[in-house]
């Protein structure tokens, strides 16, 4: 991978002032690692809103509501772990590494395909390679949340190679008779693969966090030790996601616009100092919301959820990879991202490539 070299544009006149923090937010910097390549992977199957209708979904609402115009479903013989393992190799690709250098892989996701083993010990199986293998369940936070374990261990020298996944396969938990929910979510995975990278390459910025209180927002009652899967649980459909729509969406808002200006404040950053926004692509109104509330461009906003919906872990680095397969990031530029949800968890970040 080419150097990286920083993106220092002077602060001019014009410039727009410098955000105010929100003093929530937990902040530290991990610079001296980079991305050496991104892929994803998506179903073939592309599921319009149109055929939702059978349901008793208006295709129209949908869009008004969400910005979805359709989604992918996996086949009943794919599993989150072949999900992530498309994204792997493709990733692998790009960035011009064997499978066999890769010492750590680390899965996002929260759709595991068994609650034991890890899907990344499948992943690791279906590489064919050794390494330690771990998931991070965080939702739709899960890629920033296994992102930044992993830059961890690139950062400390534990790690030389180490292979990021967020894969989640909605399909298989949204409740089909929940015409409010189900239409959201759909299937994919993204990757990444981490490396030590030069002084200035890294994460400027980031901040992870929870709001534990708001957990029944945003969550899947039944199949843990809490409750488990019985004939009782199952006919009340505790297996599915379960939302409060309009509780997660102001959620979203304050808790991306609060961690945006955190960590944009704690890097000395404006919103013209960003190349690309990556925001989870849970609803077009949010992102729309955090383009008007942070002063972003909407060009800067990469987005994909009119046709991929809700990916939930899968979400930002499938949007990350279309940005590095379009060639729209180069050396020195700084992308955020921010992955939020279930939990109810965020991390945003300040990456300088």
């Amino acid at each position: 991978m080419a150097t990286a070299q920083p993106n220092s544009s002077p602060k001019s006149e014009t410039s727009s002032p410098r955000p105010v923090p929100s003093g929530r937010s937990h902040l530290r910097s991990l610079m001296g690692v980079q991305i050496l390549g991104t892929g994803s992977y998506v179903p073939d199957r592309i599921v319009p809103n149109e055929d939702l209708s059978s349901l008793g979904c208006d295709p129209q609402w949908i869009i008004q509501r969400t910005g979805i115009r359709e989604r992918r479903h996996a086949p009943e013989e794919i599993a989150t772990s072949d999900m992530a393992y498309q994204s792997a190799i493709a990733a692998l690709e790009v960035a011009g590494v064997d499978a066999d250098e890769i010492d750590l892989i680390v899965v996002g996701t929260f759709t595991p395909d068994s609650p034991t083993p890890s899907t990344a010990c499948r992943l690791q199986q279906q590489l064919g390679i050794r390494a330690a293998a771990m998931d991070v369940s965080a939702a739709c936070a899960g890629f920033l949340y296994a992102l930044i374990t992993a830059a961890q261990f690139i950062k400390c020298g534990t790690s030389q190679r180490a292979l990021v996944v967020g894969a989640d396969l909605l399909s298989r938990i949204a409740n089909p008779n929940d015409k409010k929910t189900y239409p959201l979510f759909g299937d994919g995975a993204g990757a990444v693969v981490l490396g030590p990278g030069k002084a200035e390459q890294g994460m400027i910025s980031y901040t992870l966090g929870s709001e534990g209180e708001g957990a029944e927002m945003l969550c899947v009652p039944g199949g843990g030790s809490k409750e488990p899967l019985s004939a009782e649980t199952l006919a009340e459909g505790k297996q599915y996601l379960q939302m409060d729509g309009r509780g997660v969406f102001k959620w979203a808002v304050r808790v991306i616009e609060d961690s945006i200006r955190d960590v944009l404040f704690d890097a000395d950053l404006r919103p013209e100092d960003i190349s690309l926004v990556m925001l989870h692509q849970a609803n077009v109104r949010i992102i729309d919301a955090a383009c008007e509330n942070l002063g972003f461009p909407r060009e800067k906003m990469i987005v994909n959820l009119d046709r991929y919906g809700n990916t939930s872990a899968g979400s930002v680095p499938i949007v990350l990879d279309e940005a590095a397969q379009k060639g729209l990031i180069k050396p020195g530029d700084r992308v955020l991202m921010c992955g939020f949800g279930a939990g109810l968890s965020w991390g945003t970040c300040v990456f300088q490539w």
